[in-house]
C-alpha cells in the first residue's frame, strides 16, 4: 500500500509536471538579487542571549516577508524574544496548509577562533590551487554566472538563516511568474532554537489557531554529502547533565599530598573511561535496549549512498568508532558525549597542586526508543555502581568524612527524539515533489534519511499542531556549523531555492 500511494503520487506530479518551475540561471540571478539582503541579516549578531540582538533580527526578518505579501507578525514570549509568524495564502482557498519550521538564532561564537574579523561581518571566499580559502571582493557573488563554490563564511550562514533566504527567494520567484502557492504557507521562524527553544511549546499553544496546519516542514541541517536533495524523517533528541567530582576541600601542593590525596581529575577520567569501551560502545547496561534495526531499516540506510572513506577523509579520522556498522547505522542509537571537562588549570596558568574537584559536562543524544530521562536514570546508576556517594552542590564536612567518593551529578534540559514513517503522507508529498522537480539525469533522486543525528525542536510543533513531518535539509554538508568557520556554499543557495520553490507550488493531498 505505501509503495502504490508514492507511485500514484508520482503519476500525479508527471500527469501535472510543475511548469512554473524556473531554469537555474533564473534561480541563480534572482539569488544573486536577494545576496545583498542576506548579507545583512548575517551581519545581526544572533546569539540567543542577547535579547535585543535578537529583536534586531526579527524586525529585519519580518520586513522581509511584509515586502513579499505575507501578512506578518511578532509572537512574544517572556524572554523578549519574538519569534517572526509570516501566511501567504494559496491561490485555491480549498489547500491544505503547510507551516514551514526555519530558526533565525546562531550558537555562541569565540571571535578569535574565526579566520576572519568577526563571524557577524561575512566574508566571501574561494578556495586557492593549494585548496585554502582565501578571501574575494564580495561582488565576486555578482559575477556572471554564478561561481556555484564560492562560500559566505558567517556565523548561521547555513545553520539557520540560509533556508530562510531560499524561502524568500522562492517567494520572489513565484511572484515574478505571477502565481501563488499551490500550499497555504505559512512561515515561523524561531528566535531561541540553539538553547533548547524554552519558549517555542508557549507561544505555539498561545497562537494555536495561526500555526494550525496539515503538515509540517522543517528547513535545517546538512544536505546529503553527495549534494543530492536530502529528506530527514527523524530527528535524535537529547539530555544534557553535569558530573562533578569532589577530593580535598582546597587544592592541595602535589609535592606535600601526592600519594596522599586522592585526585578527582584521576578518578573523572578513570570514571568516565570505564563509561565505554575500546570500539566506542557504551558499557553501561541498558542503555541500547529497544533498538533492533531490521533487514528492511539497514536496506534505507544503505540507500542513502554514503563515500564513508571520504567522510573519514573529511573529519579526520583513520576508524570511526563501532556502535553501527555504518555512519548512517551509527545515528540509529543513543550516544555518550563528553561535551566539555574542566579541573584546576593549564597552561600558564598551570600550578603544581592537587585540584579540589573535576567537572564534565555530559551530553547523550537520545532516539525514540531511548529516552532522555531513561539515560540519565542509567547514568546515575552507573556512577553509584562504581561506589560514588551522589550529593546535591558542595559536600558537607558530615559527606567528607563518611564517603571516599563523593560526587554529585545534575541533569539538564531533556528533548525528545523524533521519528516520522517514510511513506507519511507529507513524506509521500515531499519525496514525490522533489524528485519531479529536478533535471533529468544523475542526482535526480533525492536521498532519504531515517534519521538525523543532530537534534531539533521537532516533538514541540509536533505535539502542538498534531501534524506529519519531514525535515528538508539544503545547506553543504561540509559548513562547519556550531564551530568556528562555520560557511555556506553559494551554489547551495541555488539548490535549496529550487526545492523550496518545488515545495510551495505543489498542493499537498
Amino acid at each position: 500500500m505505501p509503495r502504490m500511494l508514492l507511485a500514484l503520487a508520482l503519476l500525479a506530479l508527471e500527469a501535472a509536471p510543475l511548469s512554473a518551475r524556473p531554469w537555474d540561471d533564473d534561480v541563480a540571478l534572482a539569488v544573486q538579487r536577494n545576496v545583498p539582503e542576506f548579507l545583512d541579516l548575517l551581519a545581526i549578531a544572533d546569539v540567543a542571549d542577547v535579547p535585543a540582538d535578537i529583536q534586531r533580527n526579527a524586525a529585519l526578518l519580518k520586513n522581509a516577508f511584509d515586502k513579499r505579501g505575507f501578512e506578518t507578525a511578532l509572537l512574544a514570549n517572556p524572554a523578549h524574544r519574538p519569534l517572526v509568524y509570516a501566511h501567504l495564502a494559496a491561490h485555491d482557498p480549498s489547500a491544505k496548509s503547510v507551516l514551514f519550521y526555519i530558526h533565525f538564532d546562531g550558537q555562541p561564537v569565540v571571535p578569535a577562533e574565526w579566520a576572519q574579523k568577526s563571524p557577524f561581518e561575512p566574508v566571501v571566499k574561494r578556495r586557492d590551487a593549494g585548496g585554502a580559502w582565501q578571501p574575494v571582493d564580495r561582488d565576486a557573488l555578482m559575477a556572471k554566472p554564478l561561481d556555484p563554490e564560492l562560500r559566505v563564511f558567517a556565523r548561521s550562514a547555513s545553520d539557520d538563516k540560509a533556508p530562510i533566504l531560499m524561502m524568500l527567494t522562492a517567494i520572489d520567484l513565484v511572484k515574478s511568474a505571477g502565481k501563488s502557492p499551490a500550499v497555504d504557507l505559512k512561515v515561523i521562524l524561531d528566535s531561541e532554537e540553539e538553547m533548547g527553544s524554552p519558549s517555542l511549546a508557549g507561544v505555539a499553544a498561545a497562537n494555536a489557531a495561526l500555526l494550525r496546519a496539515d503538515a509540517l516542514v522543517i528547513l535545517d541541517g546538512p544536505a546529503h554529502a553527495s549534494g543530492r536533495p536530502t529528506l530527514v524523517f527523524g530527528n535524535r533528541g537529547i539530555a544534557t547533565a553535569t558530573l562533578v567530582v569532589y577530593g580535598p576541600r582546597a587544592p592541595l601542593h602535589s609535592g606535600h599530598y601526592g600519594n596522599y590525596a586522592p585526585n578527582p581529575a584521576m578518578r573523572l577520567a578513570t570514571l568516565l573511561a570505564g563509561m565505554k569501551d575500546d570500539h566506542g560502545r557504551v558499557r553501561i547496561e541498558g542503555w541500547y535496549d529497544g533498538i533492533a534495526l531490521t533487514d528492511a531499516d539497514r536496506a534505507v540506510l544503505a540507500a542513502t549512498g554514503d563515500d564513508e572513506p571520504a567522510l573519514l577523509k573529511r573529519i579526520g579520522i583513520a576508524k570511526p568508532e563501532s556502535v553501527g556498522r555504518t555512519y548512517q547505522e551509527a545515528l540509529q542509537y543513543p550516544s555518550l558525549n563528553i561535551r566539555g571537562m574542566a579541573a584546576a588549570s593549564i597552561g600558564a596558568k598551570a600550578a603544581n597542586v592537587l585540584p579540589s574537584d573535576a567537572t564534565a559536562e555530559l551530553d547523550f543524544r537520545t532516539t525514540p526508543e531511548r529516552d532522555g530521562r531513561t539515560l540519565i536514570d542509567l547514568m546515575r546508576r552507573y556512577i553509584e555502581q562504581q561506589g560514588y556517594h551522589l550529593v546535591d552542590g558542595t559536600p558537607d564536612d558530615a559527606d567528607r568524612a563518611t564517603y571516599d567518593k563523593l560526587a554529585s551529578f545534575t541533569p539538564g534540559a531533556i528533548e525528545k527524539a523524533e521519528r516520522t514513517a517514510m511513506d507519511s503522507p507529507v513524506g509521500t508529498w515531499a519525496y514525490a515533489t522533489i524528485r519531479a522537480a529536478q533535471a533529468p539525469g544523475p542526482g535526480a533522486e533525492p536521498v532519504r534519511i531515517r534519521m538525523l543525528g543532530g537534534t531539533l525542536p521537532t516533538d514541540v510543533l509536533v505535539e502542538a499542531l498534531h501534524a506529519p513531518f519531514v525535515i528538508v535539509s539544503t545547506v553543504n554538508a561540509d559548513n562547519n556549523q556550531h564551530a568556528h568557520d562555520e560557511n555556506l556554499r553559494v551554489g547551495n543557495l541555488v539548490s535549496g531555492t529550487e526545492t523550496i520553490y518545488s515545495l510551495v507550488m505543489a498542493a499537498y493531498r
